[in-house]
């Protein structure tokens, strides 16, 4: 406990599902969180039950988000889990809107972000935290769209924002963490668990049976934490039912 204590901690995306265990996490190991998201009912519903939380209603894809984030809480630490949800039909009977839906909001945050920090929107010593999602690292299934594609560039983009920041000598750390498996009791989670299995021709109880060593939102907050210490080396992480290791 107390682990991110006098630190401010901003996770853009943050109302809901692996985004709200984040700032949970965040603010049990003492920090202050601001918690960033399009909707501002579940903005003020965080705020209702996650006590001290700071929120701000913003669309992380619109190229002015980071100066406003980073003018109501200029954060020692930066996740961006913001994330559209997958498409969920064959490639064939895909538009392009949806097929590219996740590069537009999860790659586009993410690269707005990155790009904000890397012109000094950060101070040195400063943690920024990509979500993506082991589809990255398993290529996903095959009605998920550019899903899978989009998560990889995040892991990409962490890579490419470190080798920046280190030719720069910004003293900054970016890092990407997948979570491996699918997740009940989040929105994209479901969502994914209902066309996957409708896809596969199976029930949602058999998909998530087939599933082993799963973890939970509350694992990934507790894995951010970690990564947010700062002593974990590398730029791409997972984290699994087994816990918190570095991406092979």
């Amino acid at each position: 406990m107390g682990s991110l204590k006098g630190q401010n901690v901003v996770v853009v995306g943050g109302s809901r599902g692996v985004g709200r265990s984040i700032v949970e996490a965040a603010l049990s190991e003492g920090a202050t969180v601001l918690a960033v998201a399009r909707g501002t009912e579940a903005l003020k519903e965080l705020s209702w039950e996650a006590s001290g939380v700071k929120t701000l209603a913003a669309d992380a894809t619109q190229e002015a988000a980071p100066d406003r984030v980073f003018a109501a809480l200029e954060p020692d630490v930066l996740v961006i889990c913001a994330g559209a949800f997958a498409p969920s039909a064959s490639i064939q009977d895909q538009s392009w809107d949806d097929f590219s839906a996740n590069w537009e909001t999860d790659v586009k945050a993410s690269f707005l972000f990155c790009k904000a920090a890397l012109r000094g929107g950060l101070k040195p010593g400063s943690r920024v935290v990509l979500i993506s999602s082991g589809a990255a690292l398993s290529g996903g299934p095959p009605n998920s769209g550019g899903y899978s594609g989009a998560k990889r560039m995040q892991m990409f983009l962490a890579a490419h924002s470190q080798k920046e920041a280190d030719r720069l000598g910004l003293g900054l750390r970016f890092m990407a963490l997948a979570p491996m498996r699918i997740m009940t009791g989040t929105g994209v989670g479901q969502r994914g668990i209902t066309g996957i299995s409708a896809y596969l021709g199976i029930s949602p109880a058999d998909f998530l049976a087939s599933m082993s060593d799963v973890q939970t939102p509350a694992d990934v907050g507790r894995a951010v934490v970690a990564l947010a210490g700062g002593k974990v080396q590398g730029t791409a992480f997972t984290v699994s039912g087994s816990g918190l290791a570095a991406a092979a």
